[in-house]
């Protein structure tokens, strides 16, 4: 049985995990897939690169740095935890008993079923302003959602963009918008382009010519392993104290999935901290 069990390959638990195997602890994360970054065109506000990094070549590179110091890595999907004495981690193909640990699943992106959304990602499509309205400056973009996440995402475009129209997909807006920007509730049936995005297509025949789709449907919420072993959330976000501790002892949560800031910066400091904690919970444990 490993001392840590991290679930999670993204920042935060890539960087928890640095600190736990350095440490001497057992440390195994469990992940399917890149997760959030790997939609990630190019992360270019981030500290040590002087140009742009791919979300999915930042990614690689984590999990190489880990891989160094002893991190062993699961590729499978977890869908329970529960406790028996220990942490009982339930996948899909099988289970794993740990003495601690980490959330660091990230907070899913939702998205409608239109076409070319998926095929665009990381061409055009975004689930990130913050991330990359930088890259939008002077052009036109819209939003595809109806409520304070869209609204959120659109405050960070419309200081770069030329516009921003908001894109309900025949929804009604459940948010209050500023008259700067057009709000279209016509439903959509594509998002399309060659190797970039240029238009959203609507069921009506019309067409909108923009240069990037922000999906903005709402964050959802990373909490469901959370609440099924009973620790304590906000909405969508997994309550933690300063120490990145849940409610419950020895269960802990780093990142997107605690809420704030979704950035890379904000999810390897997060993954700092627990993986210091979990170092010191263990070394009191074993001295106790």
């Amino acid at each position: 049985m490993s001392d840590i069990y991290i679930i999670g390959s993204g920042p935060a638990g890539i960087s928890a995990s640095l600190y736990t195997a350095r440490a001497g602890l057992a440390t195994t994360v469990i992940s399917k897939g890149t997760g959030a970054l790997d939609k990630a065109e190019a992360i270019g506000n981030y500290y040590g690169f002087a140009h742009p990094i791919s979300g999915r070549d930042l990614h690689a590179s984590g999990v190489e740095g880990a891989k160094n110091v002893g991190v062993q890595f699961v590729e499978d999907e977890v869908v329970g935890l529960t406790w028996d004495d220990v942490f009982v981690i339930e996948t899909t193909r099988g289970s794993y008993r740990a003495d601690q640990v980490l959330l660091a699943t990230g907070t899913a992106r939702t998205a409608p079923p239109v076409k070319g959304l998926r095929e665009l990602e990381g061409q055009g499509v975004s689930y990130c302003a913050v991330c990359d309205a930088f890259f939008y400056r002077g052009k036109d973009v819209a939003v595809l959602g109806a409520g304070e996440y869209a609204l959120h995402e659109i405050a960070a475009l419309q200081p770069v963009a030329k516009s921003v129209t908001l894109l309900t997909n025949g929804a009604e807006p459940t948010a209050v918008f500023t008259p700067e920007v057009t709000v279209d509730t016509r439903p959509l049936t594509a998002i399309e382009g060659g190797d970039r995005v240029e238009k959203a297509v609507f069921a009506d025949g019309g067409e909108l010519p923009v240069s990037g789709v922000f999906v903005a449907y709402g964050v959802a919420g990373s909490t469901a392993l959370a609440r099924k072993i009973g620790a304590l959330v906000e909405g969508n976000r997994i309550t933690v104290d300063e120490t990145m501790a849940t409610s419950i002892p020895g269960l802990y949560a780093a990142g997107d999935c605690t809420g704030g800031l979704l950035q890379v910066a904000k999810a390897v400091y997060e993954g700092a901290k627990a993986g210091t904690e979990m170092v010191k919970r263990a070394r009191k444990s074993q001295t106790a």
